[in-house]
């Protein structure tokens, strides 16, 4: 499917499903994600277009339960206002949601981060209370060693790209010391789970929204502080951490799957996606800039 034929699309499928809004106008909405195209649909609206069956998998998790977090969270949340269905012409579960105004976060350029640390502890601190029975597990909420294999691999591929200028050995050293280290032992709680810039919206300096829940779910509570690291400076950092009371086997499992999520996606994401590719590079150096081994103090 050409990106040319990418509007018209979306109006014929809206057209077709939703014949109510068919006069709407249509127009992309330039987004740095990875896993749906975003349409805007009027003014009020977007259109979210997967583009893979997992992608798909994701919205109808977000259907089935994003009206139930609604209403318990401090934060903005989308709301599904219609349910596409695959037909001939696009093969995949789509949706329609409620349009939330704000501004993507720039991680170097917050104006207010010290009370935004604060906003997104306490998002992260209900998401973990959240008490909602048959939660699915999170897609990113298993143990730290699940990630152990393709995080080598990602080290692997930096050591052959040096004009990232990443210190690989030192790098694997974080990972194994991190390894090492206590593993989650409690129960699981309810988690976000992507917590990136991106699915971040601002409202002025605060936080206003938290957009895309498709990987939600349960799973060890480590997997929401990437925050800290993707997106809070230093000082910031440790309002978040204080916060949330997070214990250091904890925060050391936070860092190293948001340190694993970077690592990932630095070389997948170099040539395609600057935005991914830069928090990536921020993530990075924030983490090898920390000293991580055990026995030190944690930031």
């Amino acid at each position: 499917m050409s990106r040319a034929m990418d509007d018209v699309l979306v109006r014929r499928l809206v057209a077709r499903q939703f014949p109510e809004w068919a006069g709407l106008p249509v127009r992309r909405f330039p987004s740095g994600g990875t896993v749906n195209d975003v349409f805007r649909l009027g003014e009020d609206m977007v259109v979210r277009l997967p583009f893979t069956n997992g992608g798909a998998a994701d919205l109808v998790r977000e259907r089935e339960w994003l009206p139930r977090l609604a209403g318990v969270l401090p934060a903005a949340i989308p709301e599904v206002l219609g349910v596409g269905v695959p037909d001939a012409e696009f093969p995949r579960a789509w949706s329609v949601y409620r349009w939330l105004e704000g501004d993507t976060p720039e991680a170097d350029a917050l104006a207010q981060p010290l009370p935004l640390a604060e906003d997104l502890a306490e998002f992260v601190a209900a998401m973990a209370k959240v008490d909602l029975p048959g939660a699915p597990a999170a897609y990113r909420g298993g143990p730290l060693a699940s990630l152990d294999a393709s995080t080598r691999a990602a080290i692997e591929q930096l050591r052959g790209i040096p004009e990232e200028g990443v210190d690989c050995d030192a790098a694997l050293a974080v990972w194994e010391d991190a390894l090492a280290g206590p593993g989650w032992d409690g129960p699981p709680v309810w988690l976000h789970a992507d917590l990136m810039p991106g699915n971040v919206l601002l409202d002025g300096p605060r936080l206003g929204a938290v957009i895309d829940f498709g990987c939600m779910g349960v799973g060890d509570p480590a997997c929401d502080l990437f925050p800290a690291w993707n997106l809070l400076p230093a000082d910031a950092r440790e309002v978040f951490r204080e916060r949330l009371g997070v214990d250091d086997a904890t925060w050391v499992r936070g860092r190293a799957r948001t340190f694993s999520q970077a690592l990932i996606s630095l070389p997948y994401h170099r040539g395609s996606n600057p935005a991914m590719a830069g928090n990536a590079r921020r993530v990075i150096r924030a983490v090898l800039g920390e000293d991580a081994r055990p026995g030190m103090p944690l930031p």
